[in-house]
């Protein structure tokens, strides 16, 4: 077995597909109306586990848009060249909530998408 999708709660469909695949740079893996609801999923490019982006559908779950982790980081985005992916994350508008640093598991940096999930951008050593 192996995780192959998380469900991301988000606001709306195309603003979520707009930061994921534009700003970030996720392919598109599947977007399919299902009457109601789209079948949104993207991916980072260079693979693993894919996000489907659900709708947030009433109060409780518009609630949970961005406070999935509680406030924690609890979205780990890994790379092999931190520095050329932190220059293409900042030069598409990401915002980041610290400056780069380096502990004993690799360089990270941690950022917020647009509603509010908090990511760690990281390198492993």
């Amino acid at each position: 077995m192996k995780l192959a999708s998380v469900s991301l709660i988000v606001p709306d469909y195309d603003e979520a597909i707009a930061f994921y695949c534009g700003q970030m740079g996720f392919d598109l893996i599947a977007d399919i109306d299902q009457g109601r609801k789209r079948w949104v999923e993207v991916r980072p490019g260079q693979g693993g586990a894919s996000f489907v982006l659900a709708r947030a559908d009433g109060p409780s779950q518009q609630a949970a848009i961005g406070a999935q982790g509680a406030g924690r980081v609890w979205l780990f985005l890994q790379t092999d060249d931190f520095a050329r992916d932190h220059a293409l994350l900042l030069g598409a508008g990401v915002t980041f909530e610290e400056e780069p640093r380096v502990e004993p598991y690799g360089t990270v940096a941690v950022f917020r998408d647009i509603f509010g999930n908090r990511w760690d951008l990281i390198e492993r050593r």
